[in-house]
């Protein structure tokens, strides 16, 4: 079997504005994601850590790296889901993110699980 089915990690991504923590004239836009992460392989493997780049409209980057999701670092055998929420600040009302989480498959080896860029947007500014 290809390495490529064996450590296959699958991650998508949900998106809410806040405006009750965001202050617009103040160019703060405040975003919750929702991040599903399934183990579509056949190896179980543990997420360890993080790699994220944030992007607003006028170019600006920000890149996280860090242990784990919001102190977890959760091991997930073949089929199984982990599902978290966290947030993230931008200074348009418009952004991207994208990233990768590492990871440690039960024989030890090493991969990257991609995350697919999704797109942060305050309602009706995105048609």
């Amino acid at each position: 079997m290809s390495d490529e089915k064996r450590y296959r990690i699958d991650v998508s991504a949900r998106t809410q504005y806040l405006p009750d923590q965001s202050d617009e004239t103040a160019g703060t836009y405040v975003f919750a994601y929702t991040i599903t992460i399934r183990n579509t392989g056949n190896v179980t493997a543990q997420l360890v850590s993080r790699h994220w780049v944030i992007t607003d409209a006028q170019g600006l980057v920000q890149e996280v790296r860090g242990l784990g999701v919001v102190g977890a670092q959760p091991v997930l055998a073949p089929g199984e889901a982990h599902e978290y929420t966290s947030g993230t600040s931008i200074a348009t009302p418009v952004g991207t993110m994208r990233g990768s989480y590492q990871m440690v498959a039960e024989d030890g080896r090493r991969f990257d699980a991609p995350i697919p860029e999704f797109t942060l947007s305050m309602p009706r500014v995105l048609h």
